[in-house]
């Protein structure tokens, strides 16, 4: 009987992780409330397209009071507009910005988020900015490319929390969610740089973390793997809503960090953690295979045999 019921259970997480779309104590915790971050001030760059935009209607449909930053104003105005008729007009404050400006400029935007609503301060702040990513060989990567995707997914990123982190400490309250990458936990073949951004920005939050959790700031590594931004794409993705669903569900439990993406991708991530010299292994047999198959993430074409 005892050892029906282990096979039974076992089964069951096979069948469960062969199904996951994310890390197993993601998973297992509940959707959130509806009125999950009700005026919390929410801070969110990158926030013109994508990620941050979607983020950004989430964030108001849970009661958030919203920062958006983006280098293009008429972009943030956009977004602005597709909330208006729903949400307060009050209650979003557009905040243009280029991450990569240097401190002066990040510092004038620190000083202007924490004076917007009535000087509370930001409860969360979402990096989400991040630069385009070179999909190409280690070889031929630009310099500027190169020094591009540093200035804004690390350099830029690390400055503005350098600035934030303290006043953040001084509340005694206060979150970052940091939208890095699976890539900044699996190397991935043929996006070298972006990959090393993404190891960096993990690195720099994990040793954040351990210097001023104690105060009840909180940092949440948040790791998506290949996201369907695009809904006319063919390409194996996870589907947009569906990570923004995950993203959120991280940041309100606050986890340390979750890896939200479909298989095989989150098997890898698993391999990697647990078994490196496994995975080393394998990824240097499947990393050439992956760059000459143009960066995909379908497991079958890169088991392909060239012709």
């Amino acid at each position: 009987m005892f050892s029906e019921l282990v096979c039974g259970s076992l089964v069951v997480l096979i069948y469960s992780f062969a199904k996951a779309d994310a890390d197993l104590t993601l998973l297992s915790k509940a959707p959130i409330p509806p009125t999950a971050f009700r005026d919390k001030v929410v801070w969110i760059t990158g926030a013109s397209q994508g990620i941050g935009e979607i983020l950004a209607k989430e964030f108001a449909s849970h009661g958030a009071k919203l920062i958006l930053s983006a280098r293009r104003l008429s972009e943030l105005e956009r977004v602005r507009g597709t909330l208006s008729g729903t949400y307060a007009p009050d209650a979003v404050f557009l905040l243009p910005l280029d991450i990569a400006a240097g401190e002066e400029v990040i510092s004038e935007a620190v000083e202007k988020a924490e004076a917007a609503f009535g000087a509370k301060g930001v409860d969360i702040m979402v990096h989400n900015a991040s630069a385009p990513r070179p999909q190409v060989a280690y070889s031929k990567i630009p310099e500027d490319s190169t020094k591009t995707s540093f200035a804004v997914n690390v350099i830029g990123t690390i400055a503005l929390t350098k600035i934030l982190a303290p006043k953040m400490v001084e509340r005694g309250r206060g979150q970052f969610a940091v939208l890095s990458s699976v890539a900044g936990k699996v190397p991935a073949p043929g996006q070298s740089v972006y990959s090393a951004t993404k190891f960096a920005v993990n690195g720099y939050f994990d040793t954040l973390r351990s210097e001023i959790g104690y105060t009840g700031v909180k940092v949440s590594l948040i790791c998506p793997g290949p996201v369907k931004t695009d809904p006319a794409s063919t390409d194996d993705r996870q589907p947009l809503p569906r990570v923004v669903e995950l993203i959120m569900r991280s940041i309100y439990y606050k986890a340390d960090e979750t890896w939200i993406a479909q298989q095989p991708v989150l098997s890898f991530i698993y391999l990697r953690q647990h078994f490196p010299g496994l995975a080393s292994v394998i990824l240097q047999k499947l990393g050439p295979k992956r760059v000459k198959k143009g960066n995909t993430y379908k497991l079958s074409k890169m088991l392909e045999k060239d012709e």
